[in-house]
C-alpha cells in the first residue's frame, strides 16, 4: 500500500508540478466539487486521479481550496502534503529549511536550520548515521508514519518555518496503483481529524 491509499482524501504534488487529489472512498459530490474547481478527472491504473496541471501557486492554492472545504463537509479524513499549492500573498515563498522526502517505504528528512532541527527531534526522528539526514522512529506503521509528517508540516507552518514534502513521485504517470480489494470498501463515517492538516 502506497502512503497515498491511506486517508479518505489525499492531495499531493508530483515533481513536475502537477497537483493531485487521490479518492480512496466514495464521496458525495466529489466529481462535482474538483471539476468545478478545475481539476480533471482521469482513470490511471485503478485511481480516479483529479489533476491540475502546472502553473502559479496562487490559482492552485485557491482552486485547492475551494475543492477541499467542499470535500470536508463529507469527511475529515483528508491529508494535503502539496507544495504546489502554497502561496503567499507577499512573495515568494523561500527556500525550505525543512524537506521531507517519502520513499516507497519511509521518509527521510533534512533541516536546514537549528529550528527545523529541533521541531524534528521533537517528532521523535533522530539524525542519522550520515550525519545530514533524519530518520523516523523505527517500527511505524504507514499511517502512523503519514500521521506525523503532516504534524511536522503543520507544527513547521505554525512556527514560520518554510517546509516542502516530496512525494517520490515525479510524474502523474508515476502515481502508484490502490491496492487490490477483495470487496468494495464499506461507506465510513467521519474519521479524527488529529493527524489532518486543512489550512488554505
Amino acid at each position: 500500500m502506497s502512503f497515498i491509499d491511506i486517508p479518505d482524501v489525499f492531495i499531493g504534488s508530483t515533481d513536475d508540478g502537477h497537483t493531485f487529489a487521490v479518492l480512496n472512498r466514495r464521496i458525495p459530490d466529489a466529481d462535482r466539487l474538483l471539476t468545478e474547481a478545475g481539476f480533471t478527472a482521469r482513470r490511471h491504473l485503478g485511481h480516479t486521479l483529479y489533476l491540475l496541471p502546472p502553473g502559479t501557486a496562487q490559482d492552485a492554492h485557491e482552486r485547492a481550496g475551494t475543492a477541499m472545504y467542499g470535500l470536508l463537509a463529507h469527511t475529515l479524513d483528508l491529508v494535503d502534503l502539496s507544495w504546489t499549492t502554497r502561496w503567499m500573498p507577499d512573495g515568494p515563498l523561500p527556500a525550505p529549511q525543512l524537506q521531507v522526502q517519502f520513499t516507497a517505504d519511509t521518509v527521510t528528512a533534512t533541516a536546514g536550520s537549528d529550528a527545523a532541527r529541533s521541531l524534528l527531534e521533537q517528532h521523535g526522528f533522530a539524525l542519522a548515521a550520515d550525519g545530514s539526514s533524519y530518520q523516523p522512529p523505527a517500527r511505524l506503521e504507514k499511517d502512523s508514519l503519514l500521521g506525523v509528517v503532516t504534524r511536522i508540516e503543520t507544527h513547521a507552518y505554525a512556527d514560520g518555518l518554510s517546509v516542502r514534502i516530496g512525494l517520490n513521485i515525479p510524474t502523474p504517470e508515476a502515481i502508484p496503483a490502490p491496492p487490490r480489494r477483495a470487496a468494495p470498501a464499506a461507506q465510513s463515517g467521519p474519521a479524527a481529524p488529529a493527524t489532518r492538516r486543512h489550512s488554505r
